[in-house]
């Protein structure tokens, strides 16, 4: 069971049949400080599964686009205001920092608006950035723009999800060439700009989304121009873009994933309503699909999910494009086993692998995902093995025929043979996506699980709770 904070806000720990080991008091601690910060009041999921999930679910601002939106205010002295805010704990950890650095932070009138002053920003201390950091790796983003404001930053160690080392060294190299002075001390990283920063021509070695928004972040108030190579172009990214031009910036995306940024003196604030979040749109159509259910996910778009739009049919799962969204069913029959290639945008991405994967342990057949963006990230499969699944992990990946993403040093694949029934287990949640996906087979499994360390889902599913209710999901909630 859980011990409460005496304070009531939040979860200390969790008991475990044996002791846990120090990763999993890691991820404890992290879905903790998570949970406390949107409020849940729960930290275990007792569910009964083996009933098709049916309804419809709203999904609201994409987190990958929401938290970079709200750092991009510092980059000017005036007010902007961000629609379609979901309630997440990293929401509220950048909204934390903020304040800390000075920002006035407010409810809008309507639901899911922010407004954000950055007249008044200031310098934080130490202390205070590493209390309000230590679940996000959000901090690494607020160097250029505090660089340009206060002409220094300063990174603590960076959380998150434990799925990989997510090095930061594309992000400190950016920042060197545009002219910071990166000096790694006890407690992290102090940067400064004593001579402030200018425009530099930085070529990516991997086309990564947070080294990409940390240039497109700094590019736009440096003294010249900045080109940019091997970029990510991910929608969320064009969404970035998109606010920066409405503060000011000039930046144009050029052929073969070049972006030219401008640098100018000053910005001023924006009104931008945030692009869906896919991510969870996808998580929801893969319950659909493995609970063999008919799920409605509301603000969902086409085209920013049309590679695992394609996925999801060779599978054998139906979809319906609609105004306000798209509706993911299980038509009945066998589901079909396909081959995955998890890549950067326009790919599949490596957040879709992991809740489709529960789906794929019901296909008739032998089905591969090659994971090539993230090492470590089948760590998840451990509990569907306890529950009866057939998957088998090779750690360092395989080659195969008719790949079209190049391998990489880091990559896996994962071997999933079924159909395998699931049976109801005794789960820990291991990190965001895993934790959704272990969700999905919990309710796909005849008989009770019991899901532990829930609270970290809240990273980056807004009232999961809530919505596995509005879709007829049997559980009850334990502290």
């Amino acid at each position: 069971m859980a011990t409460r904070d005496p304070s009531g806000e939040g979860i200390l720990s969790t008991t475990f049949d044996t002791a846990p080991n120090t990763a999993q008091i890691a991820v404890i601690s992290d879905a903790a400080r998570a949970a406390a910060s949107v409020g849940l009041t729960f930290d275990r999921l007792t569910i009964e599964g083996g009933k098709p999930l049916e309804g419809t679910v709203d999904v609201r601002g994409a987190k990958n686009l929401v938290t970079k939106a709200m750092v991009a205010s510092l980059l000017s002295e005036d007010v902007s205001v961000l629609r379609d805010v979901p309630d997440l704990s990293d929401v509220r950890v950048v909204r934390g920092l903020l304040e800390i650095h000075g920002v006035i932070v407010e409810e809008g009138a309507q639901p899911g608006e922010l407004r954000l002053d950055t007249r008044n920003v200031r310098r934080a201390h130490v202390r205070e950035i590493d209390a309000h950091a230590g679940s996000s790796r959000i901090p690494i983003l607020f160097c250029g723009p505090l660089l340009h404001q206060l002409g220094e930053a300063f990174i603590p160690d960076l959380g998150g999800c434990r799925i990989g080392d997510r090095p930061i060294d594309f992000h400190l190299d950016a920042l060197r060439k545009f002219g910071a002075i990166v000096e790694k001390l006890p407690a992290g990283i102090r940067l400064s700009a004593p001579n402030g920063l200018h425009g530099a021509h930085i070529h990516l070695p991997y086309p990564s989304v947070g080294a990409t928004e940390q240039v497109l972040l700094t590019a736009t108030r440096a003294e010249g121009t900045t080109e940019l190579r091997n970029a990510a172009i991910e929608p969320e990214i064009m969404d970035l873009i998109a606010i920066l031009q409405k503060m000011g910036a000039i930046i144009s995306v050029e052929p073969n994933r070049v972006i030219l940024i401008e640098g100018v003196k000053e910005l001023r604030g924006y009104t931008h309503r945030a692009i869906f979040d896919r991510n969870e749109a996808a998580s929801w159509a893969s319950a659909a699909l493995a609970t063999r259910g008919n799920v409605f996910v509301k603000g969902a778009v086409q085209e920013h999910m049309m590679t695992f739009l394609n996925v999801f049919r060779k599978v054998g799962g139906e979809f319906d494009v609609l105004e306000d969204g798209i509706r993911f069913w299980h038509p009945g029959g066998a589901l079909k086993p396909v081959v995955i290639e998890t890549d950067v945008h326009p790919g599949f991405m490596t957040d879709w692998q992991q809740p489709l994967i529960v789906a794929l342990t019901q296909a008739d057949g032998v089905s591969t995902v090659h994971e090539t963006v993230y090492e470590n990230r089948f760590g998840f499969t451990d509990a569907l093995l306890k529950m009866g699944a057939d998957i088998r992990v090779h750690p360092r990946g395989f080659a195969a025929p008719n790949r079209r993403v190049p391998r990489r040093e880091l990559e896996q694949a994962a071997v999933i043979t079924g159909p395998t029934p699931l049976h109801g287990a005794d789960i820990v949640v291991p990190d965001l996506r895993g934790g959704f996906s272990h969700l999905i087979a919990a309710l796909t499994a005849e008989g009770q699980s019991t899901v532990r360390n829930v609270g970290i889902i809240s990273r980056g599913y807004e009232n999961f709770g809530d919505k596995l209710k509005a879709l007829g999901a049997r559980f009850s909630v334990e502290g």
